[in-house]
């Protein structure tokens, strides 16, 4: 299910004890209602525009501190500061830690951060030291959080929208795509690049790519990543 949450709720959702909690409209009401058999309507309260702030909490994978704009970051480390928006990335799930703790053991070289969100992941690749860096995402309003947060941040992305299961992609060294296991798959037989690391699906899941091959396996609670070498 929060698999599903990823991208039917990019702007974020909340996991609580019993059940997972989004802020949305009637359409996202609309498109919750037609792919799960239990959704529950409660009026917000006076103020939940800013109550996802409570769990934007900044995380450390590193020499890296990611977090908030409102929020500084730890003494001698490398800052990536992300204000989400509408796009989802804030750097504290689960699987960007994931997909960041691979890209740690990869040498400098250009890289492609493929449904890149608010730009977690390439922000953090130029950050480090990668170049060019790419980013792309189907969803405008990602790319326009992916832009504001690498000027922010003061790093050169090339960010554009495209979808990139149809769209032409730049050849890189690495190359990473924190989306949905079909979409994974999907990207196995398109990618161009000696490595690619990939995330978005639950630990039980097993992702089948086309001329990779995998050489690790990071687990968290319930996401993994993999890190796959090109054949």
């Amino acid at each position: 299910m929060v698999a599903q949450l990823l991208e039917l709720a990019p702007a974020g959702f909340l996991e609580e004890e019993n059940a997972v909690v989004v802020y949305t409209d009637d359409a996202g009401l609309a498109e919750l209602r037609a792919q799960f058999d239990q959704v529950e309507v409660d009026p917000v309260l006076p103020g939940w525009e800013d109550e996802w702030r409570r769990f934007h909490v900044p995380v450390v994978v590193g020499p890296l501190w990611i977090g908030p704009p409102w929020l500084e970051s730890q003494p001698g480390l490398t800052p990536v500061v992300v204000d989400p928006g509408r796009a989802f990335g804030t750097g504290a799930h689960e699987t960007t830690r994931l997909c960041l703790e691979l890209l740690l053991e990869l040498d400098q070289g250009s890289f492609l951060d493929v449904g890149c969100g608010s730009g977690v992941l390439a922000i953090a690749a130029a950050k480090l030291g990668f170049a060019p860096v790419h980013a792309l995402d189907v969803d405008e309003s990602a790319v326009d959080a992916a832009r504001r947060n690498a000027k922010a941040n003061g790093v050169d992305l090339d960010v554009k929208r495209a979808n990139a299961t149809s769209d032409s992609l730049p050849q890189t060294d690495v190359a990473a795509a924190n989306v949905t296991l079909e979409t994974v798959e999907a990207l196995g037989p398109r990618i161009e690049a000696t490595h690619l690391i990939t995330s978005g699906y639950l630990v039980a899941d097993e992702p089948r790519l086309t001329r990779f091959h995998r050489v690790e396996r990071r687990t968290g609670e319930r996401f993994a990543a993999d890190l796959f070498a090109r054949e």
